[in-house]
């Protein structure tokens, strides 16, 4: 690489991990804590990539966008933020950031779309400027920090204002219907109605018409498209073919899999060929176990704003939360939580209440459980599976297999450091590894050793 970079993050280590490996490949570092001095420097016309934390001592790195822009059309700035919320995606996206990397960011990955925009910048030199933005809500109703959760926002955010039709699959009461809403709702589009339509909007000859009428440019949704009658789809591409003066944009939901129930007739090609832009697949609530935390309380946070008594789970029921399937995902989750909210005895949600209102469900079973006589391997390999095809028609961000491995260390060496009682030198003989490699890996992943218990 060669060029001149500029770091602003309020976090020593990771200033010092970025410009030693920016200086390395390289390039010219310049590092600060200060969003003053990071402006200073854009000013002065230092810099042909920046990277940029939100959240800094002295301000918004996402508010210092526009000035950038303004100040230096076409250079690139790579936001990094710990706030791994769909709405830092989105705002990134919005304020023309060339690119967003939720916290903890792999490094060779980073190293990756750094030398990206360096080259982007040397080719294309200037970017679109700022959007403008219309009145919009200040939050979504979609939480979520794991992996799949941040992989599904940053594909959301790309497709945000693109005219693409938009194909969203995923189970029951993941929130499909709440995607295709952040979609239209963040777009440019935003102004415009948002119209659901389903097979009983169909069965009229004049249905069709009225739907465009309603409409008027926005966005239109096919709820459960694999579930209209086929003949009835055949009026959707008609839809679609003539949509008039005004041209919306169109989406689908499923939860079925589009490409089998092509195979089986119960989708027309025709029809998912026309609006198969850009897939996106919401993850079943069991596929990410660390976020049902966050969700109940999330949930409980917003019963209280409605009036309803505050609450807080007990460590004990949000580890029974955490190994319940959920087949009702989401939806189930928010409905639990929110009976819980209103029968309480206390302040403190006990494991034995969330039982209680759990008990007429399905048995629980933990999230990455194997069936019986299954393989580890075949158990990973149907979660690879799962995250390659959250990204649709596009690869995975590089840098796959140094996180992967990550996912596998962090619970490989807490459960065995649980099973020795904190003790590193049984753990490292235990894993079959040296035991100044064992401590290595226990800083490189922020694994806390002081209050381990004795599983055994």
């Amino acid at each position: 690489m060669d060029g001149t970079v500029l770091v602003a993050d309020d976090d020593r280590t990771i200033r010092t991990v970025l410009t030693q490996a920016l200086t390395r490949a390289g390039c010219k570092v310049h590092a600060t804590s200060s969003l003053t001095t990071l402006m200073r420097w854009v000013g002065e016309g230092k810099g042909d990539v920046v990277i940029s934390d939100v959240m800094m001592p002295d301000g918004n790195g996402l508010e210092m966008l526009p000035k950038i822009a303004q100040d230096r059309p076409g250079l690139p700035v790579i936001v990094i933020s710990a706030q791994n919320t769909i709405m830092t995606a989105i705002k990134a996206a919005e304020a023309e950031a060339y690119d967003y990397l939720p916290k903890p960011f792999d490094l060779p990955d980073l190293m990756k779309r750094t030398a990206k925009a360096l080259e982007s910048r040397r080719r294309i030199g200037v970017r679109a400027s700022v959007a403008d933005e219309a009145e919009r809500p200040d939050d979504l109703p979609l939480v979520g920090r794991t992996p799949a959760m941040q992989s599904l926002y940053r594909l959301l955010a790309r497709v945000m204002n693109t005219d693409l039709g938009v194909l969203i699959s995923g189970e029951s009461g993941t929130g499909k219907s709440l995607i295709a809403r952040a979609i239209h709702d963040f777009s440019d589009r935003r102004t415009l109605p948002f119209v659901t339509v389903t097979a009983g909007d169909l069965r009229d000859l004049e249905g069709p018409a009225r739907v465009l009428a309603r409409v008027k440019g926005g966005t239109v949704l096919f709820d459960e498209i694999c579930d209209i009658e086929p003949e009835l789809q055949a009026r959707v591409v008609r839809i679609i073919d003539t949509p008039g003066d005004h041209v919306p944009r169109f989406m689908a939901t499923s939860q079925s899999d589009m490409a089998q129930a092509m195979e089986e007739g119960r989708l027309r090609h025709d029809l998912y060929y026309r609006l198969d832009g850009a897939a996106l697949h919401v993850p079943a609530l069991r596929e990410r176990v660390d976020d049902i935390p966050l969700l109940a309380e999330h949930f409980l946070a917003r019963e209280e704003q409605a009036g309803a008594p505050r609450r807080y789970f007990s460590d004990e029921a949000v580890e029974l939360m955490r190994k319940y399937s959920w087949p009702g995902n989401v939806r189930q989750l928010e409905n639990a939580v929110r009976r819980l909210g209103l029968t309480a005895r206390g302040d403190e949600i006990t494991r034995t209440e969330v039982e209680q209102v759990l008990g007429n469900q399905p048995a629980t079973e933990p999230a990455l459980g194997l069936d019986e006589g299954d393989k580890l391997s075949a158990s990973v390999a149907r979660h690879l599976r799962r995250y390659f095809d959250l990204h649709g028609n596009m690869l995975p961000p590089a840098g796959l297999y140094a996180r992967i491995l990550r996912e596998v260390e962090l619970p490989l060496i807490e459960i065995a450091l649980d099973a020795t009682g904190g003790n590193q030198a049984k753990c490292a003989d235990l894993l079959g590894i040296n035991r100044n490699t064992l401590r290595k890996k226990i800083g490189d992943l922020d694994i806390q050793v002081t209050r381990r218990r004795k599983l055994m």
